[in-house]
């Protein structure tokens, strides 16, 4: 009885760490999404989409300092996030020690939208 409630749990902890992964990677799309918006007029302001998309990450509840990486090449942009899970990653710890089991995983979302400025 101990084992199976162990595994149970363990598979629903699983699950919804997944669900939060998943998550986090749609935000990350929509953050990359309304950078690239922003990207695609014409004569944007410098530093504005990498602005823009860290303001979306921040009301969406995400982290948005330094480790966040916000690659804009035209009106492709390209959001790297740390993802680190908040339950599995310090278990997996406690069983592997001196592993990188709790490096964080890196989350990446891409947003290209045709640039329609000109003719």
């Amino acid at each position: 009885m101990a084992f199976a409630i162990s595994i149970l749990l363990l598979v629903g902890v699983g699950l919804l760490e997944v669900g939060h992964a998943y998550q986090t990677s749609q935000e990350l799309t929509k953050a990359a999404r309304e950078g690239a918006r922003l990207a695609a007029l014409p004569n944007p302001a410098a530093g504005a989409v990498d602005a823009k998309v860290r303001q979306y990450l921040q009301t969406d509840g995400l982290i948005s300092d330094q480790t966040v990486g916000v690659s804009v090449n035209g009106s492709e942009v390209t959001v790297s996030y740390p993802f680190q899970f908040v339950v599995l990653q310090p278990v997996a710890q406690l069983l592997v020690s001196g592993s990188m089991v709790d490096s964080p995983i890196t989350v990446t979302a891409t947003s290209v939208l045709r640039n329609e400025a000109g003719s």
